[in-house]
């Protein structure tokens, strides 16, 4: 099964609002990239790496899974929501998106600066790639083992 690194600044939505609700629509996303991943490659089961960014120190802070098969955003289709896109067609709608599930939540935060120093054993790891900026990342099984051990390692 593949797994996958998803971001959320946690002022909007942290691993600790998923543990609270135990599941979560991840709405929002606007990057084709990104739309792909969770429209062509996920399933149900996946592993997902959950990632806090854009705050003091950013990094992965738990476990989910992927809970539901793609479907539409509701969110392209309100004009009050932030994420509206007028373009989007109900009919054939331009964003998917899935349904998360909380699993686990680290003992400690496995920070990006962690990940870095651990760049060589990552290999070709999405989230440490020069001028990323995708909110849904794939992660190999490897590199899902050594971030596991990473967590560990802080114990």
């Amino acid at each position: 099964m593949p797994n996958w690194l998803m971001k959320s600044e946690p002022n909007e939505f942290s691993i600790d609002d998923l543990k609270r609700v135990k599941r979560e629509p991840w709405t929002g996303v606007r990057n084709y990239q990104a739309r792909n991943f969770m429209r062509d490659e996920m399933s149900v089961g996946d592993t997902v790496l959950f990632y806090h960014s854009n705050c003091d120190d950013p990094g992965v802070v738990g476990l989910a899974r992927v809970a539901s098969k793609p479907y539409d955003d509701p969110t392209q289709f309100n004009p009050e929501s932030h994420y509206y896109d007028p373009k989007s067609d109900p009919d054939n709608a331009r964003w998917q998106m899935v349904d998360i599930a909380y699993k686990r939540r680290f003992k400690h935060t496995v920070t990006l600066q962690t990940l870095k120093e651990h760049a060589e054993a990552l290999g070709d790891f999405a989230l440490t790639r020069r001028g990323n900026r995708l909110s849904v990342l794939p992660v190999t099984d490897a590199q899902l083992d050594i971030i596991l051990g990473l967590e560990k390692q802080a114990d």
